[in-house]
């Protein structure tokens, strides 16, 4: 599977099942987000076989069933922090999904309290993604339309038309795709409107657009 084929085919995934994750998956993962770790100095934390985040009410209430590993979104406290743990985080996702796994990004529904003591002084919790292997791969939603998620004069280039069909596949919260990308001069321009986690899905969807464009054709205004 290439990371292409990654985007196509990752769907968020609530319900599991309860096979534990191979050595060999959970060893690729864990490097990979070690990796991340490094390049980006955020704190990503991959926590199996504890299904204690995910057996409260509010677990319940979205609808999570057999969530027994997961990956602690957190870094220290910046400006710009749910934008990076969204575009590094976006990362680690499409490498589960690449690596046999399902996932979904979770945002209120899981219990803080018992993962805080992950945290380090000073940092941040943004979020949590759930891991595993799925009931099934998951379900596609309704997407919006190129004229009401871009804003471009003339002929888009080709490498702006395969970012903008990578960034409208990238998981937004509640599925509302509240981002607008603008093409201005060969630059690109991307915004998103208020509400709940904008900022990490401003960091998802820029992920998801630099990997279709050609992170070498991206200049982002």
């Amino acid at each position: 599977m290439t990371i292409m084929d990654a985007i196509a085919e990752r769907h968020s995934v609530r319900a599991y099942t309860t096979k534990p994750l191979d050595y060999e998956t959970w060893d690729a993962l864990d490097r990979y987000i070690a990796e991340v770790n490094e390049k980006s100095g955020l704190s990503f934390t991959l926590v199996t076989d504890d299904p204690t985040a995910f057996t409260s009410l509010l677990a319940k209430y979205g609808h999570f069933e057999n969530v027994r590993n997961f990956i602690v979104c957190a870094g220290v406290k910046a400006p710009d922090l749910d934008e990076r743990i969204g575009y590094f985080g976006e990362g680690i996702v499409l490498e589960a999904q690449m690596l046999g796994l399902n996932t979904c990004w979770v945002g209120l529904t899981y219990s803080k309290s018992s993962v805080r003591h992950l945290l380090k002084p000073g940092e941040r919790l943004v979020c949590v993604i759930a891991v595993g292997y799925g009931l099934s791969a998951g379900a596609s939603h309704p997407v919006k339309s190129k004229d009401e998620l871009t804003s471009v004069e003339g002929p888009a280039p080709a490498w702006f038309e395969r970012g903008f069909w990578a960034a409208q596949l990238a998981p937004t919260a509640l599925n509302q795709q509240r981002w607008h990308l603008t093409l201005e001069d060969e630059a690109v321009r991307l915004t998103t409107a208020p509400g709940p986690y904008a900022n990490l899905d401003l960091g998802i969807v820029r992920r998801h657009f630099e990997i279709g464009a050609g992170e070498e054709n991206v200049i982002w205004v």
